[in-house]
């Protein structure tokens, strides 16, 4: 497992075109990669600092201008139970449970300050 760590995740409204931007401008690195209907998600490194875009096509607005969704930390973890129960007793929101998908075993909590955290590993 990696050791525990925080990584940005920032939700925009044309993932692809952000993506495109900072390999341009910081020489940012591909890592994953998943393209769905409602957009993209993308992992980048910039020598070694990991970072998260998604976003769709461009059509669509975002909802919140920071915050809320548009920001997600993911916390990333061997074990994500105790922490997500942790969380959730101080206070935290469920938006989803622990699961399995897309590569991951995570689930989604909002914090009372309206950031999201996303609490897994890779499988």
């Amino acid at each position: 497992m990696p050791p525990t760590s925080i990584a940005p995740w920032l939700s925009v409204n044309n993932g692809a075109i952000a993506v495109d931007f900072y390999k341009s401008a910081f020489d940012a690195i591909e890592n994953y990669r998943l393209e769905t209907p409602d957009g993209l998600v993308v992992k980048l490194s910039v020598d070694g600092a990991e970072f998260w875009i998604s976003g769709g096509s461009g059509n669509e607005k975002l909802k919140t201008p920071l915050g809320g969704d548009s920001i997600r930390m993911i916390l990333i973890v061997d074990d994500p139970y105790p922490i997500f129960a942790k969380a959730l007793k101080a206070g935290a929101t469920e938006v989803f449970l622990i699961g399995e998908d897309h590569g991951w075993k995570l689930g989604r909590l909002m914090d009372p300050f309206g950031l999201h955290w996303e609490i897994g590993h890779p499988i």
